[in-house]
């Protein structure tokens, strides 16, 4: 399938592909027809999480460039000491995979990244390119910081550079996100109140989105790394009112089926506050909360459509993205969308 280059002007109309489980039936829709996919009663549950600019151009000691990528979340330590992903030299116009290898670091050395210090303090045993990093300003003056000397995470097939806007959701919130939570994206607010109209309740937690490609084949097979959640007790409440009048819970993007069923798996039952969910989505994968998903097109192979063999069978998955390649439907972060319910 072809990817999407550039967000598109009028979310609404991108194209939705719905895919029910039970009937094993694809069809094709619209963004803006998700309300009548749905049914009163039903839930949305959204990812609110902010993007951050987590991508940080600089060098090393030695004046070797690199590039520092931020995990998202929160301080590991303390609220100025973060993990990141450290890249070779190049840019957004080279896919990850075939970046040059970053020269290697040792604990206690310092790089500079316009404006910001940051001394690795820790390195993990997964890879010498996954950093613990300590920076040098704290509070408000980081945040301003690193978000004078960063920019979002950019994409080899996107036509030209993005800017943080361009990364956001309508409903973005706490930037905790180190790449955008893109199954939110098309959810404009007139597809969203369109669908509060019709009794679908809406309800949001923060989980912070990790990168989605490091170019280092260690990390890259530990992906999703263990990420932050916050689930709010109010969305609690708001499943356990769609399930008492027979709703069905469906989660926006993977992330938010990682926070919900992760949350599950560590309590036995939905309890609010915050965690860390290591939950990785498969055909084994037992669905105790939600019944559905809205997430992103990718392309067939990718380990996107392994995640979502939770939801249906492969042998449809196979048949309904061999449809969606057929008829033109666009992949990745800005690319099309499908929704897995049965009906």
């Amino acid at each position: 399938m072809r990817s999407a280059t550039w967000p598109r002007a009028c979310a609404p109309c991108e194209r939705l592909l719905s895919i029910d489980p039970v009937r094993g039936t694809v069809r094709d829709a619209t963004v803006g027809e998700l309300p009548g996919l749905l049914r009163a009663g039903d839930l949305l549950v959204l990812n609110d999480a902010a993007t951050l600019p987590a991508s940080l151009p600089g060098h090393t000691a030695s004046g070797a460039d690199i590039e520092l990528r931020l995990l998202g979340g929160t301080p590991v330590v303390n609220e100025h000491e973060l993990r990141a992903v450290l890249m070779g030299a190049g840019d957004w116009r080279t896919p990850t995979e075939h970046r040059p290898t970053p020269p290697p670091v040792a604990t206690g050395d310092v790089l500079t990244l316009h404006g910001l210090a940051a001394t690795v303090t820790a390195i993990s045993p997964l890879s010498p390119r996954l950093l613990t990093v300590r920076f040098d300003q704290r509070g408000a003056a980081l945040w301003s910081a690193l978000y004078r000397a960063g920019r979002p995470v950019q994409y080899a097939y996107l036509e030209r550079p993005l800017a943080l806007w361009h990364v956001q959701s309508g409903f973005a919130a706490r930037p905790w996100a180190a790449e955008m939570p893109s199954a939110g994206r098309p959810l404009a607010w007139d597809t969203l109140l369109a669908a509060r109209r019709r009794g679908i309740e809406l309800a949001t937690l923060t989980h912070a989105a990790g990168l989605s490609s490091t170019g280092d084949p260690a990390i890259d097979a530990a992906l999703p790394l263990p990420e932050r959640y916050d689930l709010p007790a109010a969305t609690i409440a708001a499943i356990t009112h769609a399930r008492a009048r027979g709703g069905r819970v469906v989660a926006v993007g993977t992330t938010v089926v990682r926070a919900l069923e992760g949350n599950f798996a560590t309590h036995g039952a939905l309890r609010a506050g915050s965690g860390v969910t290591d939950l990785r989505l498969g055909p084994r994968s037992q669905l105790h909360v939600v019944d559905g998903i809205l997430t992103g097109m990718h392309e067939a192979g990718s380990s996107h459509l392994e995640l979502l063999s939770a939801f249906a069978a492969r042998d449809l998955l196979g048949r309904a993205y061999a449809h969606a390649s057929a008829a033109g439907y666009l992949v990745h972060e800005f690319g099309d969308s499908n929704l897995i319910l049965a009906a």
